[in-house]
């Protein structure tokens, strides 16, 4: 019987997580970061809607987690645990913050024209734009689901909400998002 790559992933990150908790091992927090740091970045970058924002959001949590690990106690994954954190720090940063400039996301493909590029881009800025100007409590659960691909549960598991309050979240702010979007449809 195989295991399954995200059991596979499950494992490394608990016993990097004991090895950087348990002597102070540098080297495997370092690994852990360099796992996760693009989905830390990526998730910092959708909910805050600024590069600049993302870049200061994800240096904090690198600093904070480790600090943090040493109460990371197991109860969940440690990629729930994160995403928590990242979520929170996010959430905080946009309360003190509040002038979100939206920006290209850069996993857009492009069309070959000029005319069919330019209006990429402005699809892409339009989106952002919509994106950061829901409420953090209708972001979050759309940057987890719809962009993150996690589940209702693991959504509902991060933000401490119970599933049908993340589905709520989830349909009040697809229906903003479509409302915005509208001229693009």
């Amino acid at each position: 019987m195989t295991e399954r790559p995200d059991e596979l992933d499950r494992e490394a990150d608990e016993w990097l997580v004991r090895k950087a908790t348990s002597d102070g091992g540098i080297d495997a927090y370092e690994v852990l970061i360099r796992r996760h740091r693009d989905r830390i970045y990526r998730i910092a970058l959708r909910m805050t809607g600024n590069t600049h924002d993302a870049d200061d959001v994800a240096q904090d949590i690198v600093l904070q987690l480790w600090t943090a690990l040493a109460g990371f106690v197991g109860d969940s994954s440690f990629t729930t645990w994160l995403y928590r954190i990242v979520v929170n720090r996010c959430l905080n940063h946009i309360k003190r913050r509040r002038n979100d400039d939206p920006i290209l996301d850069p996993d857009v493909a492009t069309s070959p024209g000029a005319d069919a590029q330019a209006v990429a881009r402005a699809r892409a800025r339009a989106t952002m734009a919509a994106l950061t100007a829901l409420p953090p409590d209708l972001r979050a659960p759309i940057v987890l689901h719809e962009i993150e691909q996690l589940s209702y549960q693991e959504v509902a598991t991060i933000l401490n909400l119970s599933e049908p309050t993340v589905r709520g979240r989830l349909h009040r702010g697809r229906r903003r998002l479509a409302e915005a979007m509208q001229e693009w449809t």
